[in-house]
């Protein structure tokens, strides 16, 4: 099987971390989550590195979790339910707290973890077709290991519609409520992730770690151990509800859920 994440470095000390699921449209598993965790380590011994492009393979970023995976998980002990949550959310915690500058660029759906992921990187740019939801609810779920993120990107009054509806939103919306910082066609993403390295690249290194670490030290969504630890088994325990259940089956079955 391929590796579910990529990554490479190039000679500017650019490195760029792909999730590598395009045949599921990027959905996480525990394979992809421990990737994750794989490239941050190798990343972490590169002396040279000066920032992290973020990408999906294929014509969507990230589609949220894998609920063939979940399926899977949610019949484990509620240790092996903690663990896969725990991992995923240091996963996203790692990623928002990397010392040097990360970029996101994000094509098609990108939905739950996905807008996480998006949440914890320091600049997003997205096609202007792209789409958005935090759709955990829908499944008798809960984001609660990204709320932290999503709290600093868009705020606690945002959260509160959209991870409530779970309804999907454009991406003009998700630039609106700051989830997304600049939006371009499709065409031209590439591009415009050049244009922002280029002015990362052009800024002192040790510089913009202090900036980026003193703006996570007076940020909203504090994510320290306990409240990690407080919201892996919140996130851990849903995971294994009856509604979690009911939520899965009815996507399984692609019908309305019976709540």
């Amino acid at each position: 099987m391929p590796d579910p994440v990529l990554w490479s470095l190039d000679p500017r000390g650019v490195a760029r971390v792909t999730l590598n699921r395009p045949e599921v449209n990027n959905a996480y598993d525990g394979a992809m989550i421990e990737g994750l965790h794989e490239a941050m380590d190798a990343l972490g011994a590169e002396a040279g590195l000066r920032a992290v492009v973020v990408a999906g393979n294929g014509r969507h970023f990230q589609a949220g979790a894998d609920l063939n995976w979940l399926n899977a998980v949610r019949a484990g002990s509620p240790e092996e339910n903690e663990h896969a949550s725990r991992r995923t959310a240091e996963a996203v915690d790692r990623l928002n707290r990397l010392a040097v500058p990360t970029v996101a660029l994000v094509q098609g759906f990108c939905v739950g973890g996905g807008t996480g992921l998006v949440a914890a990187c320091d600049v997003v740019i997205a096609a202007d077709d792209a789409r958005f939801a935090i759709s955990e609810v829908r499944w008798g779920l809960t984001a609660a290991i990204i709320i932290p993120q999503l709290a600093d990107a868009i705020g606690a009054r945002q959260i509160r519609r959209y991870a409530l509806t779970s309804e999907r939103f454009t991406a003009e919306e998700a630039r609106r409520i700051g989830l997304v910082h600049e939006l371009v066609p499709a065409a031209e993403l590439e591009a415009a992730g050049e244009r922002t390295l280029t002015a990362l690249l052009a800024n002192a290194p040790e510089a913009m770690a202090e900036t980026k670490s003193i703006a996570l030290e007076h940020a909203f969504g504090k994510f320290d151990a306990d409240v990690m630890a407080a919201l892996v088994v919140s996130h851990a325990r849903k995971r294994q509800s009856d509604e979690a259940a009911e939520g899965m089956a009815s996507f399984a079955e692609k019908r309305q859920a019976r709540w």
